[in-house]
């Protein structure tokens, strides 16, 4: 438990940027904080600093992501496949199965310190949806959970063509929380057909330009998402440096 609460969370827009690139990035971010955490135990209140949070905002080349549950055979490319899909793949220290990252994705990468705000990482997961499905409320598209699957889901009540919109995945060390959200707003999802996305192969996966039908601005759907995150967790949002 921290004693200095620390809501003030920076959001860092990467833009396009490798998956590699970011990922080393998320774990310098993580390593730090965790490390600041370790150092606070020790020490009377007074001279505790306060740790930090960030959101970073993504979007990657096109690149496939293995969690730790995952099974490779739910990829259904071989080498020279994905060479001629222009496309990566690696294995990551997420929970989760198999997922595919690419252009007009929003990939969000919270890494927060959850003392900072609660130390639940269920609770931590549904607000995280719950980002999404607000935000794809305000495109007038209703939204919500699956029991039993992670991630944002449309036709989730009836389930009579369910869609899945919106990818989960993290990892958690001392409350600290790295790895995040895929939210396909322009993606290219003809890339889902090479995987059996997170494992499961008898469900679509749609983007938000395909349910709208027509392109939508990504720095609009940020701000939205941003907006939902900060009102979600009672953040304070503040400039990045």
């Amino acid at each position: 438990m921290n004693e200095i609460i620390n809501k003030k969370v920076e959001f860092r827009d990467l833009g396009q940027l490798d998956y590699q690139l970011a990922w080393d990035y998320q774990e310098k971010l993580f390593a730090e904080t965790v490390a600041l955490k370790i150092s606070n135990r020790p020490l009377p209140p007074a001279d505790q600093a306060p740790s930090k949070n960030y959101i970073l905002f993504v979007e990657h080349p096109h690149v496939y992501t293995l969690g730790k549950s995952g099974k490779e055979e739910n990829l259904l490319l071989d080498e020279n496949g994905l060479k001629s899909h222009h496309a990566q793949y690696y294995k990551i220290n997420r929970g989760g199965d198999i997922t595919y990252h690419g252009p007009g994705q929003l990939v969000g990468y919270p890494i927060l310190d959850l003392d900072n705000f609660f130390t639940d990482i269920h609770k931590y997961l549904r607000f995280l949806e719950e980002a999404i499905i607000l935000t794809l409320a305000d495109y007038g598209i209703e939204a919500g959970r699956i029991d039993g699957l992670t991630g944002v889901w449309l036709d989730h009540v009836e389930q009579k063509s369910p869609r899945k919109i919106c990818a989960m995945g993290v990892k958690s060390s001392r409350w600290v929380t790295m790895h995040g959200f895929a939210f396909n707003v322009n993606a290219d999802i003809s890339y889902f057909g090479h995987i059996i996305p997170c494992g499961i192969d008898d469900k679509a996966v749609t983007s938000l330009h395909l349910e709208l039908g027509r392109p939508v601005e990504m720095q609009e759907v940020k701000d939205r998402v941003k907006q939902h995150l900060i009102e979600l967790f009672e953040m304070e949002s503040i400039e990045a440096i």
